[in-house]
């Protein structure tokens, strides 16, 4: 793959193979078009994205608010039964994300993706007619096996628009719509339990439902306009840009689907993706990260046990700046981390020695205040490392068969939710108001994240050193 700069200007991207990805003719670009592509990508996919991931989240974590909102009471829902709720939407979540992926990477991003949100959209309404625990459980499992494709087909489209250098600033305002999501999710659950409770005999609480899944259906109608597909193959842009935007990515070894790439079959590209130790350093690594970040169910409950017999209300408005401290410390790294790329594991690797010495600090603490101070910059850590961990992954599996690189995003996305199932278990009502067993697994999980990745950082140096394009 021969890469030169003429006068400045113009980018000869000549022949090259990738993976069987190949370009026979010479595809010459000035820096300005190239700048002009990726404005328009950014104006027309981030924006999009955001708005679907915002709502995504919003449908995922509503039931917390719905716990401490009257759902609790009125379903007579115990402790265990609560857990159980939550867990159950991660078994199908994880199953389906890797088939997930393998169907999108045969299909189009612009109806798969607005299509599936249009379904779990509506089950999101039909929450809010649940009568009882059962009800609760069988349609989370489907909501779970609804929404499996949305986070890891995002991740996987981001990885195919975006160079190496770039993806961390664009993968932080992705993972920013799920930390606004929280906030929002605070203050429109104050808004709507307090402002329709009981309006034409419904519970606040199934209204929040309602509004948030109707929200949903309605984007996911206009997304369908607005989504672009894979560079390749978007109808969205024009022949040029096509061409400019897989050129691009070839320059820095970032393979993507064109006419001429082979097509692996499903097992093919999942034997690919499975033998690659990165695969699962990175699975090992984002399951520490996710799994802490369970914490995000139990905002509202933690906070309540910290500020004892607060309203409804006043709990929601607290859990907001815990996601408003989460997002600027996501978007601050995000930058960085961008304008250091070869630092992306120091980087996260220190931002969870810090969640660690909180959450370790949380377990000798009793102050509610002090214990508050501590979740919020917890809290900011998990979130910065969560949009990191993708994009660092995304760049790690950067050379491989786009195919494989889907189902490789999907497993690290499927087996690090994993961590969800127990994760749901760390916070049970008998440990109130301390929490000391789930403070103390989350620091056990910390430090292995720590240990894996500064490993990855070493390695992947030592690579960078020896000249060797990961």
């Amino acid at each position: 793959m021969d890469s030169t700069n003429i006068e400045g200007q113009v980018k000869d991207v000549s022949t090259y193979e990738i993976e069987n990805v190949k370009l026979t003719d010479p595809v010459l670009f000035t820096a300005e078009e190239e700048k002009a592509l990726v404005r328009k990508i950014d104006l027309t996919l981030l924006p999009t994205i955001w708005v679907m991931y915002l709502l995504s989240y919003l449908d995922r974590t509503n039931i917390g608010n719905a716990k401490i909102s009257g759902m609790e009471e009125d379903l007579n829902l115990s402790s265990n039964q609560y857990s159980i709720a939550l867990v159950v939407f991660f078994v199908g979540y994880v199953v389906f994300e890797v088939p997930s992926n393998l169907a999108l990477g045969k299909s189009r991003p612009s109806v798969f993706l607005p299509s599936i949100m249009i379904l779990w959209g509506a089950l999101t309404c039909v929450m809010a007619v649940v009568n009882n625990f059962t009800h609760l459980v069988v349609l989370r499992v489907i909501l779970g096996c609804v929404e499996a494709g949305f986070a890891p087909g995002v991740i996987l489209v981001l990885s195919s628009w975006y160079k190496q250098t770039e993806q961390s600033k664009r993968f932080g305002v992705f993972i920013s719509a799920a930390v606004l999501s929280g906030a929002f999710g605070g203050l429109i659950a104050a808004g709507i339990v307090d402002g329709l409770e009981g309006v034409h005999g419904i519970r606040g609480w199934r209204w929040l439902f309602i509004i948030e899944g109707a929200a949903t259906i309605g984007f996911a109608i206009i997304s369908l306009f607005i989504l672009l597909d894979f560079p390749a193959t978007s109808r969205r842009l024009s022949e040029r840009e096509r061409q400019i935007a897989v050129a691009r990515l070839a320059a820095q070894n970032v393979t993507t689907a064109t006419e001429d790439t082979e097509h692996l079959s499903n097992l093919g590209a999942i034997k690919v993706a499975c033998q690659n130790w990165r695969t699962w350093a990175f699975v090992i690594g984002y399951m520490v990260i996710v799994g802490s970040s369970t914490l995000t169910y139990f905002y509202p409950t933690l906070v309540e046990g910290l500020f004892g017999n607060a309203s409804t209300k006043k709990v929601n408005l607290l859990t907001v700046p815990i996601y408003g401290v989460a997002f600027i410390a996501t978007g601050i790294t995000s930058y960085c981390s961008d304008i250091v790329p070869t630092w992306r594991g120091l980087i996260i690797a220190g931002w969870l020695t810090v969640s660690l010495l909180c959450s370790v600090i949380v377990c000798t603490v009793y102050n509610f205040t002090a214990r508050y101070v501590l979740l919020v910059v917890m809290a900011a850590g998990l979130w910065a490392t969560n949009g990191g961990t993708l994009a660092y992954a995304s760049s790690a599996f950067a050379g491989m068969h786009p195919q494989a690189r889907g189902v490789a995003l999907a497993m690290v996305n499927a087996l690090g939710n994993l961590a969800q199932i127990y994760g749901s278990y760390l916070f049970p009502e008998g440990d109130s108001p301390k929490y000391i067993m789930g403070f103390s697994v989350i620091s056990a999980m910390l430090a292995v994240g720590v240990v894996v990745f500064l490993f990855l950082h070493i390695w992947f140096r030592r690579r960078l050193r020896a000249g060797v394009i990961q």
